[in-house]
C-alpha cells in the first residue's frame, strides 16, 4: 500500500474520532486524573488538589518558578514522577482545559517530523462535560486572563470563540 495513501487515511480516521467525540485522545490521563477500569477519567484526590493548588497560587500572584520551589519544597513529585517540578509542566497545566471537565482536540498537529502546535489552520473539537471537573470555568478562564496579562505575547490554548 501507498504510504501516502495510508497516511491520509489514519489522519482521516482520526478526524473522524474526534469530531464524533469517540477518539481515545479524549480518554489521554493527565495529572490529577486516574483512569477508571472503563476507560473513563476519575479525580485523583490528592493530585487534583494539587491542581487547585497550583491553580490558586498563580492567580493569587505566585511566579511558574515559585509554584515549582512550593511543590518540591513540600515533596509533591511532578507528573513524571520527579522530585522537582519545571515550569514547562506547570504552565502546560494552567493551560489545559481538561480541568474543567472539557476535552479539546487536536490542539497539536503532527509534521511528519515533529508536533506543532494548531493555531487554528485545522479546526479543533472541544467536548464539554467529557469528565469531572477538577476547577470551577471561573478560576480556568481568570488563570487564562492572568497568564496574558503577565506575558500579552503568549496566546492562550482556551481561546474567547469557545463558549464556556
Amino acid at each position: 500500500m501507498d504510504p501516502v495513501k495510508k497516511s491520509e487515511r489514519i489522519k482521516k480516521a482520526l478526524r473522524e474520532g474526534f469530531q464524533d467525540g469517540t477518539s481515545k485522545m479524549a480518554q489521554r490521563k493527565c495529572y490529577g486524573y486516574d483512569t477508571a477500569p472503563d476507560g473513563d477519567l476519575k479525580v485523583n484526590p490528592v493530585e487534583a488538589q494539587v491542581v487547585i493548588d497550583i491553580f490558586e497560587s498563580y492567580l493569587s500572584g505566585s511566579s511558574l518558578g515559585k509554584i515549582a520551589a512550593d511543590l518540591e519544597k513540600r515533596g509533591i513529585a511532578s507528573p513524571s514522577g520527579r522530585p522537582r517540578w519545571n515550569r514547562e509542566a506547570i504552565n502546560k497545566l494552567l493551560s489545559n482545559e481538561k480541568y474543567t471537565g472539557r476535552v479539546l482536540l487536536q490542539k497539536t498537529v503532527s509534521t511528519g517530523a515533529s508536533q506543532i502546535k494548531n493555531d487554528g489552520f485545522l479546526q479543533r473539537y472541544l467536548i464539554p462535560d467529557h469528565h469531572e471537573a477538577i476547577i470551577s470555568d471561573d478560576l480556568f478562564q481568570a488563570v487564562q486572563n492572568e497568564k496574558q496579562c503577565r506575558n500579552p505575547e503568549t496566546e492562550n490554548v482556551f481561546t474567547p470563540n469557545m463558549s464556556l
